[in-house]
């Protein structure tokens, strides 16, 4: 593996890059504080601006409803009908309610073309000039069609209203006049005040005012949002704390809060309060957002800021696409090619109808029918005619055929018992009906990580210490093992049952006490973090931390006997063995993404003091003292570890004294009050002090995937499907989960942001010296960007992205010319700006270019509206079918924007599943879904087209060839009866059950067999070579049916001395040809026979000949006698031997070329799907013993090395608790007038 990096300056890696879903109005502040002649430099960071009040145009009264409602806060829906810019609570994702569901159901279906079709032909079915056909062969079956989509719809709609009503019905605590009432959510607005209880759901984006914690500490659950669940603290204002503990100082609240509009950030809200003369500062930390669970916190109050489709995570949500399969946009294309066909034929059989009459018809007498009218006119009555005669060409039973098979593919996916998570009772669940062939045409799939490939779950796997390595399954005694058993923690009272270790000799080196370094070790990872704590009644120990790495180093340690027991302020409690101690906390030098460790200071019981410091190796080893032991053991331990893509940390102490303390900690304070850039201050007088440190040892952590992911990447990666993984996390992080899944290789080069930028601005140079002509000229191929060969590996950075796409200064650039007044000018090359829209779209493909030439794509610190326009780009500028999986409200966008959306169910947050097309608790079961059931419904679906349009073909075609021989006069060649029942019974069920029961070869071999999957992203089998194979195949067949019994019955003689040859059995013999050609040619095409299909195929026949020969009979005749004419045709005809000698060679000379060429593909050019149904029996008999061995271990590549450090994507708990806010209870008699407490720092937005 090799990377390259460009040195150049760029955007801040570690920034999500949130220009694109900036407001306007924040963007023209930005601008106006930009002076206009400083030319803004190439990813240069900005400096936040903080909005001004005047520029907020959110107001919030609180108590007040009818403030929310002045005529200064209305806005105009509909001509001069006004509403309240406030949206109500109640949020609404159905369609139809009970007065518009069969208006707007109708207006939906009519705007499909074949439905409209079907009307006008119903329509021109009623005028008697015209009609060939009765009314009731296109009514009956347009009903069907209309109803059975009709029910389908409604059914998917009462579910959303189901699911509606249920969200909107949930019950919270309000204040309404004076005291808390229990209120749905629905009946919540803007400004009320609410209460909320512990592991209550959060039901609008709400302002905290005070909570039963000190200091208005609130814990909250963010998994709805971004899938993490590990716990959040949000913080109230310390004015509304001290002043809004009860219900009657809640009812007498009257603060006007003025904010920013409702706008998509998770991370970012500016506002003010005024309250009492005085105007207090709001921030993120003083929100808590709807889709979020409060946790570990008895008691909370809010003020509803948003409310309903204004909060944030509805925002987030991005617009409802209506997502259509390739089968459907071809299918359609299809049918408009059939239209021009038929109206071509029509008009062809038109004219030769009004010569015929010129020339024949007007002639004979016997033809003569009483209405004067012309040559010209008849031809004109005779097109309308042939369009209703012909109009079978477009069953309407193929739409109402598709969509039952849709339904049944997807009632298969929800009952595959192998895609059922029992662990959480989670079965996979098709939510959509309509997409299930297009999970066999998947190009590319754009995964989350957090909850998605991983579990984020962390867990402490290995170690060294003081040069030795501990982790592998050993004894107590250090003899080393294949297969061992997990340490058992019973002599520990304090430990956490689920944390699992394999290496027992390490717990009896800590427990005896004879390794210094071993129990430093662990004392260290006791007393260096920022976790806070909480004990159950029962004694139960809860460990709150602000990532999971964090608490699984403490948890790691309190197994191995270094309880952490409790903090305050400047204190740290620990029980070591079985010993309590106490140590005074002087300084807590928390983590940064520039600092990459964390350190903390603290003075011992007997008087010392010491520095422990905890970081990434690349930091650590920097700062080691000269004297420091065992650089090199743990250099190597360090490389196993980052090659088994473990999570390291370098752990080291420092022996301070008293004086060197004192003269750094004035520095130190003096640091702190700095007005002008204190973080960098601190962090120089952090760096002072953290100095010639020394080494302990490492931890190695284990992101745990979920089960199955490398695997299935891998399996998806042989099916030519390209993953592209875009989160929120840190570029290492992503990176080291890359390698963890085996989506990144040791053999690949990967290029960073840096590298891509230069790569395309030299590419977009070259076209600028091109002259224009040859520049937008005739589209050349793209030579390609890496010409070395070998695999590549993009890792790009949400900032990088927008540099490269041209998204941040393109928009702050056009708002501030729009405020000057002035029009934008185009661009100088020299500006790095794109000098038009062709240039930009230029950049757009050259980037989707590179990335598709890369086997691996990581888009990492990209924010939620960046992760759908890399969807859209690809779908754009590849044309390729798209599919987006993630299971956090961050994901909801990329999940809408892409052909197939699947949802992650099963963990905490089900905001990404409700907005799915798919959904299921593993990301494994994608393998299955794609590989099985996304393939098998697209070689279905396939099939199912090219022979329903076959069987159309050849059904009515025969009336093509039967015109020429009755004067182009529209009529028909069956009886009416059967024309009405051909796609109703006589056909439909076999091919029916073919679309939804074939397979070519069964599951096991479709996993076994990945490249069985590439037709489908060809598009081989359904496309318009196969539609123009059917058309010949219809022709052909119709052909034989209509010409062999013409010649059968052309001078013929009938055993008893009769002809039979009069219309109505010439009718009755070529519909049993018909009828028997077909199902036997579903018969040679069906794959997979079991007992339905063939009852299937003989069932048809038989429907055919029952109903024949009843609507035939006399009986029914006598009832019905205008409308049964063909009375005893049947049986007069079929009692003929040499009539079912013409049927028997009829279907033998149809089905003898097919079966041919069958044989001759099949045998000179196999397809790879041919060649395993060949070698089936040996293919099974090889998995059979395949799954009899046991399974080998996933071995991770170990030949490079790989830095990836282990630690929180936001700064930690420091700040909390240098505030004092601890995690304590509020004693329940609270004096008001508390100590003053110092304002906690903003913090670093949480990872989204």
């Amino acid at each position: 593996m090799s990377r390259h990096r460009a040195l150049s300056p760029g955007p801040d890696d570690e920034v999500m890059p949130y220009s694109d879903d900036e407001t306007d109005d924040e963007l023209d502040v930005t601008s106006e504080e930009e002076p206009e002649e400083v030319p803004e430099a190439p990813g240069a960071p900005h400096p936040p601006v903080e909005a001004r009040p005047s520029e907020m145009g959110w107001k919030v009264k609180a108590n007040d409803r009818p403030y929310h409602h002045l005529p200064e806060f209305q806005k105009k829906v509909f001509l001069c009908i006004k509403k309240s810019r406030y949206s109500g609570n109640d949020i609404k994702t159905y369609k139809y309610n009970v007065l518009t569901f069969l208006p707007l159901n109708l207006y939906e279906q009519f705007k499909r073309v074949a439905n409209l079709y079907f009307l006008a032909l119903l329509i021109l079915q009623i005028i008697p000039d015209i009609t060939t056909l009765p009314w009731y062969t296109t009514l009956i079956p347009l009903v069907v069609v209309l109803g059975v989509t009709a029910i389908k719809d409604l059914v998917d709609d009462l579910a959303r209203h189901r699911m509606d009503k249920e969200i909107n019905n949930r019950k919270c605590e309000v204040l309404l006049d004076g005291r808390f009432q229990e209120s749905k959510w629905r009946h919540m607005e803007v400004g009320d005040v609410v209460r909320l209880k512990k592991n209550d759901f959060i039901p609008a984006d709400l302002l905290l005012l005070s909570s039963s914690n000190p200091n208005s500490l609130v814990y909250v659950e963010t998994a709805e949002l971004d899938g993490e669940t590990n716990l959040k603290f949000r913080l109230g204002l310390r004015v509304t704390d001290e002043k809004l503990q009860h219900e009657r100082q809640l009812a007498d609240f009257n603060a006007l809060i003025e904010c920013e509009e409702p706008n998509n950030r998770l991370d970012k809200f500016v506002g003010t309060m005024l309250w009492e003369r005085e105007r207090y500062p709001l921030d993120a930390d003083n929100m808590l957002l709807r889709g979020c669970t409060i946790r570990n916190t008895d008691m909370c109050h809010g003020l509803v800021i948003f409310a309903g489709a204004d909060t944030k995570i509805m925002r987030n949500g991005g617009k409802t696409r209506f997502k259509r399969t390739k089968i459907d946009e071809l299918m359609n294309y299809m049918v408009y090619t059939i239209f021009a066909l038929l109206i071509l034929v029509a008009a062809g059989l038109a004219i030769g109808h009004s010569f015929w009459y010129e020339e024949i018809g007007s002639k004979a007498w016997y033809l003569y029918d009483g209405k004067d009218q012309d040559a010209s006119y008849r031809g004109f009555l005779s097109f309308w005619g042939y369009i209703i005669v012909l109009n079978t060409m477009v069953p309407i039973s193929l739409y109402v055929s598709v969509e039952v098979i849709r339904l049944g593919q997807s009632k298969f996916i929800n009952w595959d018992l192998q895609m059922y998570f029992s662990d959480k009772d989670t079965p996979a669940k098709a939510r959509t009906t309509t997409l299930n062939e297009q999970l066999g045409q998947i190009e590319y799939i754009f995964s989350d990580k957090t909850g998605t490939l991983t579990q984020n779950v962390m867990a402490f796997k290995k170690c060294t210490i003081a040069g030795r390595s501990y982790g592998e399954p050993t004894t107590a005694e250090g003899v080393v093992l294949d297969r061992g058993r997990p340490v058992d923690w019973s002599w520990n009272r304090q430990a956490d049952k689920k944390f699992q270790f394999m290496d027992n000799s390490l717990v009896a080196c800590v427990r005896s006490g004879k390794d210094k370094d071993a129990n430093e070790f662990f004392k260290l990872l006791s007393l260096c973090h920022t976790v806070m704590v909480e004990e159950h009644e029962d004694g139960e120990l809860v460990y709150q931390a602000a990532s999971p790495d964090e608490g699984a180093l403490v948890t790691a340690a309190r197994n191995f006997g270094y309880v952490f027991l409790s903090r305050t302020q400047d204190t740290i409690t620990i029980r070591e063995m079985d010993r309590e101690a106490t140590y005074e906390m002087l300084a807590l030098l928390d983590f940064n993404s520039d600092r990459k460790r964390m350190s903390i200071i603290l003075k011992f019981p007997d008087g010392r003091i010491r520095l422990y410091c905890k970081g990434a190796d690349t930091v650590i080893y920097e700062r080691l003292s000269p004297n420091s032991r065992h650089k090199e053991t743990t250099q190597t331990a360090l490389d196993i570890f980052a090659n088994a893509t473990l999570r390291t940390l370098c752990l080291c102490y420092k022996d301070i004294t008293t004086a060197e303390y004192e003269a750094w900690s004035r520095i130190h304070k003096e640091a702190q009050v700095t007005m002008v850039d204190r973080d960098a201050a601190l962090d120089r007088v952090y760096e002072q002090i953290e100095g010639n440190l020394m080494l302990i040892g490492a931890t190695a952590i284990e992101d745990k995937l979920q089960e199955g992911v490398p695997e299935t990447i891998a399996k998806l990666a042989k099916a030519e499907i390209k993953i592209w993984v875009l989160t929120g996390d840190k570029k290492e992080t992503a990176e080291n989960i890359g390698f963890s899944c085996s989506l990144l290789t040791d053999d690949m080069q990967i290029h960073y942001g840096e590298d891509v930028n230069e790569k395309l601005s030299i590419r977009q140079a070259k076209r600028r010296n091109e002259p224009p002509v040859i520049r937008r000229g005739k589209k050349k191929p793209a030579e390609p960007f890496f010409t070395t060969p070998g695999k590549n590996a993009l890792i790009i950075t949400g900032g990088w992205l927008n540099e490269i796409l041209y998204e941040k200064k393109k928009k702050r650039r056009r708002l501030r010319l729009r405020r000057l007044g002035k029009r934008s000018t185009p661009t100088s090359p020299q500006d790095g700006q794109p000098m038009d829209d062709w240039e930009k779209e230029r950049r757009q493909i050259d980037f989707v270019d590179m990335a598709c030439e890369c086997e691996a794509v990581i888009c990492c610190r990209v924010t939620p509206k960046q992760k759908a326009n890399v969807v859209s780009l690809v779908k754009k500028y590849k044309k390729a079918v798209t599919l987006s999986i993630g299971d956090g409200a961050n994901d909801v966008n990329m999940i809408k924007t892409a052909d197939i959306g699947v949802g992650i169910s099963g963990q905490e947050g089900m905001q990404a599943v409700m907005s799915s097309d798919y959904a299921f608790a593993q990301f494994r079961y994608l393998e299955r879904l794609l590989l099985v059931h996304g393939r098998w419904s697209y070689i279905r679906m396939c099939k199912f087209l090219r022979f329903f349009f076959f069987k159309n073909f050849a059904f009515t075609l025969v009336h093509f060839w039967y015109s020429f021989f009755s004067g182009y006069s529209s009529q028909v060649t069956y009886e009416d009866w059967f024309i009405t029942l051909y796609n109703l019974c006589y056909s439909s069920l076999p091919v029916l059950l073919v679309g939804l029961l074939d397979q070519d070869v069964n599951d096991k071999l479709s996993l076994k067999f990945p490249k069985l999957y590439l037709p489908g992203q060809q598009g081989t089998m359904f496309n318009y070579r196969n539609f123009f194979i059917s058309l010949f195949h219809g022709i052909f067949v119709s052909l034989i049916i209509f010409f062999i019994p013409y010649g059968a019955f052309l001078q013929t003689m009938g055993q008893d001395g009769e002809a039979p040859s009069d219309y109505q059995s010439f009718a009755v013999v070529t519909a049993s040809s018909l009828i028997f050609t077909v199902n036997l040619q579903i018969s040679l095409d069906t794959s997979y026979w079991t007992f339905v299909n063939c009852f299937a195929v003989l069932g048809s026949i038989a429907i055919y000949f029952g109903i024949m020969f009843d609507i035939h009979s006399a009986g029914i005749h006598v009832i019905f006698p205008s409308t049964f004419t063909f009375t005893g045709a049947a049986s007069n005809a079929l009692r003929q031997p040499y009539l079912w000698l013409t049927i028997i060679l009829t279907v033998g000379i149809s089905l003898l070329p097919v079966i041919c060429i069958q044989f001759l593909y099949k045998s000179i050019w196999p397809s790879v799907g041919d060649k395993i149904q060949r070698n089936r029996k040996r293919y099974e008999m090889e998995l059979e013993e395949e799954e009899k061995k046991k399974p080998s271990a996933f071995q991770r590549g170990r030949r490079s090395r790989r830095s990836a450090y282990a630690f929180s994507h936001s700064r930690g708990y420091a700040d909390l608790i240098a505030s004092g806010r601890s995690i304590r209870r509020r004693p329940t008699g609270r004096d008001r007038t508390q100590e003053s407490i110092r304002e906690v720092p903003q913090r670093e937005a949480e990872n989204i």
